[in-house]
């Protein structure tokens, strides 16, 4: 038996999710594309669905309606109905995580400058164009959350309210959302 050659036609291993980010950064000329990854480049990603009653969170089945905070949709490439988050980290965890394969459309959260905290409905916006704070004194329906806002200001002011650091989406790293944690690390249980 002789040792393969550098040459021998075998199929390559896929992508990590890292290097696939890194090509479609390269290719598609930065992460707007990559949210954008459908469609033609003149075409209008779809607009944001809304809260109805009975909708549930696709992580963990929590009902939307029945929690405080910022709210989350995704619409992945050639799906017609949004995947839906009841908490801001976890909609950024699955966006942000190394290991995410499918292309996403655009993804939406809620501008909490409009929007009412104890019953968010409406005034969503592309994730990509907006601020967050990390660290408020906020809960969401998971318990701390990541405010989310259009405008920078606003962000701004709710930190000078209620605490926390603003960062705009580009600044958002998977460490910062990591769900691993939950009611296991919470020592009031």
């Amino acid at each position: 038996m002789t040792a393969p050659s550098s040459l021998d036609a075998r199929p390559l291993p896929p992508l990590t999710r890292r290097q696939g980010l890194a090509l479609g950064l390269i290719g598609l000329g930065g992460l707007g594309g990559l949210l954008s990854a459908c469609g033609k480049p003149d075409e209008a990603p779809p607009a944001p669905s809304e809260i109805v009653a009975g909708l549930s969170c696709d992580l963990d089945g929590m009902l939307l309606a029945d929690y405080p905070g910022p709210k989350g949709q995704i619409l992945y490439v050639g799906d017609a109905k949004p995947h839906w988050f009841c908490d801001t980290v976890e909609l950024f965890n699955v966006l942000l995580k190394p290991e995410q394969q499918r292309a996403v459309r655009v993804a939406y959260t809620q501008d909490m400058a409009q929007a009412d905290w104890e019953i968010p409905r409406g005034h969503w916006f592309d994730v990509r164009q907006g601020f967050y704070v990390l660290g408020s004194k906020r809960q969401g329906s998971m318990g701390p959350t990541i405010a989310s806002f259009k405008e920078q200001a606003a962000a701004q002011a709710f930190a000078q309210a209620f605490g926390g650091k603003v960062l705009a989406f580009a600044a958002l790293k998977p460490d910062m959302v990591d769900l691993s944690g939950g009611a296991q690390q919470d020592s009031r249980m």
